[in-house]
């Protein structure tokens, strides 16, 4: 049993959420978007199939039960394999903190949004190579999950404990990495698949010098129509350009909030170790990211597009520049002593 915060990346929460409130009039949503982070549910459909009534869940997760973890390794003079599985409990918090913006008559009631459990599996091989160099192993691994992308490894690089994050300072787009996303027309946590394998390998060019080279893929994808279900939100009460934009908008088609994504790194390091426990040396990698279909908006060239007027004026003045993806390299010198 493990602390399942350490592995908790964010529930979805539109970021707009404040603005829709003052949208709708809601001023008690408003202070409730400052201290919280509500994410928006339907709390009822009349015959027509338009909303009734809206409510607001805080999706900032309690912790309410541990991760479980297990492992089964074996070691042999070759090397070891290991397999390994977890679950992750992903939960919203109270309900209804907010009092629900009424947009109809007869609205429903806000129901418990119930506890999702993400979990993730993985598989690793280490493969000693003496036959090369004493000391060269290689390494190979691969894992999926479900709700529980802090598993997979594919949020690491840019930052597990945020919803959305850029590789590097001025990359043109950001990857949102939610384990979940409430959806506001099922009050359902609608858990996201990411995988990653990963392939490595350590190489002694002396006994002082040595050298590792590595390269991994994995891919964020988020439940099938979770995205439009929140385009969903911004159609039916007429609060337009927040979070994912109005379904089919041209903002829609173009910004990177909840936009399925790609991610693979390649990377060395060389290290000389004149004595024990000192590293002296260099190290260098290289990822490429990018949405799995479709274009996004290029921030760099078109900053300000996010904000309704900023995007209306890029699309009015032809000067709206888009990509499908961003390079990020990195070099260091590294100069580290243990004790």
């Amino acid at each position: 049993m493990e602390d399942p915060s350490f592995r908790r990346t964010p529930v979805y929460s539109p970021a707009n959420v404040a603005a829709a409130a003052a949208v709708l009039g809601n001023s008690s949503l408003q202070t409730f978007a400052i201290t919280q982070s509500p994410a928006p549910v339907f709390l009822g459909f009349n015959a027509a199939g338009l909303p009734v009534g809206l409510g607001f869940v805080d999706v900032i997760e309690r912790n309410r039960m541990p991760d479980f973890v297990g492992v089964l390794r074996y070691d042999q003079p070759w090397g070891s394999a290991q397999i390994s599985g977890a679950v992750h409990e992903v939960n919203v918090g109270a309900l209804n903190s907010a009092p629900a913006q009424i947009i109809g008559t007869n609205p429903g009631t806000l129901g418990r949004t119930a506890s999702e459990y993400g979990w993730a599996v993985q598989g690793g091989l280490k493969i000693n190579l003496p036959f090369i160099a004493p000391g060269d192993t290689l390494y190979l691994q691969g894992s999926y999950g479900e709700g529980a992308g802090s598993y997979t490894g594919v949020s690491a690089w840019a930052g597990s404990y945020i919803q959305s994050a850029t590789s590097l300072q001025g990359a043109a787009f950001a990857q949102f990495f939610s384990d979940a996303v409430l959806n506001p027309l099922s009050n359902r946590l609608e858990l996201t698949q990411s995988f990653s394998v990963v392939a490595s390998m350590l190489h002694y060019w002396s006994p002082t010098l040595r050298s590792a080279l590595f390269g991994s893929y994995g891919e964020i994808a988020f439940a099938p129509g979770v995205r439009a279900a929140q385009a969903s939100y911004n159609g039916l009460t007429g609060t337009g350009f927040a979070s994912v934009g109005a379904f089919n908008s041209d903002y829609y088609r173009l910004n990177a909030i909840l936009r399925d994504t790609y991610a693979f790194n390649v990377g060395g390091s060389l290290i000389w170790s004149p004595v024990k426990d000192l590293d002296i040396g260099v190290e260098g990698v290289y990822q490429n990211y990018g949405v799995q279909n479709g274009r996004v908006i290029d921030l760099n060239r078109t900053p300000g597009a996010t904000s309704s007027a900023g995007f209306a004026t890029a699309v009015a003045n032809g000067t709206l520049r888009t990509v499908t993806n961003a390079d990020v390299f990195q070099v260091r010198a590294r100069v580290q002593r243990d004790f």
